[in-house]
């Protein structure tokens, strides 16, 4: 255990009564499908066994090295939700799904084919999804492509790959304009079911076990389930929800105040500026708050004045980042001074974990203990 005023900056707090109630909150809203966590968001072992403790049925990641050290940590369900193409990737599933049910995503026939090889010679089946784009525009088969049957055949007659369901990604919820995000999250339902219609009336799935799978923090906030011709939403994949962050807030999927994660930072430097106003600089920079920006909002990350009860700070604005600094600046005069530590919620969560070895699991006495980011840098 630590005191909060003994940590070295910068640094990442985890207030660990917000986590617990963001959890919670999710966990009682999903109750008709599965709870599938992507632990992109803080990539870490004690975090997700915490999520696989309020209720979560396995966990998703994003690239097989995270899968790797999840798997090597005793969890035995990971969907990779990501298109794997590559000898030496597949050969790595192979040897994951000897400790574990491990899946992935495919939307081309090449990367079946491809994979169908691979694990045909290695004498296993090894599921997979059929990635649908249903508006986003990244990855995935369109949802109303006319060969889209087809490709679903096509993959299941194939010696090695057992296609368990489709999968979607809804990044559009996060766009700040055209559909807000309970439009999106209906709009991602109905067409996934409607893709499952039509496989099911082509006879190339089994509506009894096929997974149907969609997962963005802003749609999943507002997520209904539907059943249509005997078929429904199996799991959901949400992440940003265990911290929260100002683009969630600027989304209205929560408040400042649901806000888990910020960044410690010192006040290094304080200078007066020509414009009238006081600049100070943070010993924080790009390489933790990264150089995300949301749409109509000024700034990389919101000050708090008053950690405790999430109040941001009246008139400060992270306005600049460097690799190492942060640029500051106040009207008038500043109430900051050189050596004050400062809380910020950041942009964009997610990225901030990821350039940490360790996050600090923070009380309301101020009390703190280490949480290792295990899966930290793994991109491949």
């Amino acid at each position: 255990m630590c005191l909060l005023e003994d940590l070295p900056t910068p640094c990442l707090l985890v207030d660990e009564r917000r986590m617990e109630a963001n959890l919670a909150k999710m966990s009682a809203r999903i109750t008709t499908a599965d709870l599938r966590p992507h632990t992109k968001t803080h990539k870490s072992v004690a975090l997700a066994r915490r999520q696989l403790a309020h209720r979560a049925s396995g966990i998703t990641v994003a690239k097989i090295s995270e899968a790797e050290i999840f798997v090597q940590h005793g969890f035995d369900d990971v969907r990779i939700a990501y298109t794997l193409v590559g000898e030496k990737q597949l050969e790595r599933v192979i040897e994951l799904s000897k400790k574990a049910r491990i899946s992935f995503c495919i939307d081309t026939l090449e990367g079946a084919h491809r994979a169908s090889r691979i694990f045909k010679k290695a004498g296993i089946n090894v599921d997979v999804l059929l990635e649908i784009d249903t508006g986003h525009g990244r990855c995935g088969v369109p949802y109303d492509h006319e060969n889209l049957v087809d490709i679903a055949l096509n993959i299941q007659n194939l010696e090695g790959l057992h296609m368990c369901g489709i999968l979607t990604h809804e990044g559009n919820a996060y766009a700040h304009h055209h559909l807000d995000r309970t439009e999106v999250m209906a709009q991602t339902r109905d067409r996934m079911l409607e893709t499952a219609i039509r496989l099911k009336r082509a006879h190339c799935i089994d509506p009894a076990t096929f997974e149907i799978s969609l997962g963005s923090t802003p749609s999943i906030s507002v997520f209904e389930n539907r059943n249509e011709d005997g078929i429904q939403i199996t799991e959901v994949r949400p992440g940003n929800y265990i911290f929260n962050d100002l683009t969630q807030v600027a989304l209205g999927v929560s408040s400042l105040n649901d806000c888990a994660l910020t960044i410690l930072s010192t006040v290094v430097s304080k200078q007066r500026t020509s414009r009238g106003t006081e600049r100070f600089i943070l010993d924080a920079g790009r390489k933790i708050f990264s150089s995300d920006t949301i749409d109509g909002q000024p700034g990389y990350g919101c000050i708090l004045y008053n950690p405790r009860v999430r109040s941001p700070h009246p008139h400060a604005t992270i306005n600049g980042l460097s690799e190492e600094h942060g640029w500051g600046e106040v009207q008038g005069g500043s109430t900051l001074n050189i050596g004050d530590r400062v809380q910020i919620v950041p942009n964009h969560a997610c990225v901030a974990v990821n350039m940490m070895d360790q996050m600090f699991l923070v009380d309301e006495k101020s009390m703190c203990s280490r949480i290792t980011v295990d899966a930290r840098g793994c991109v491949i």
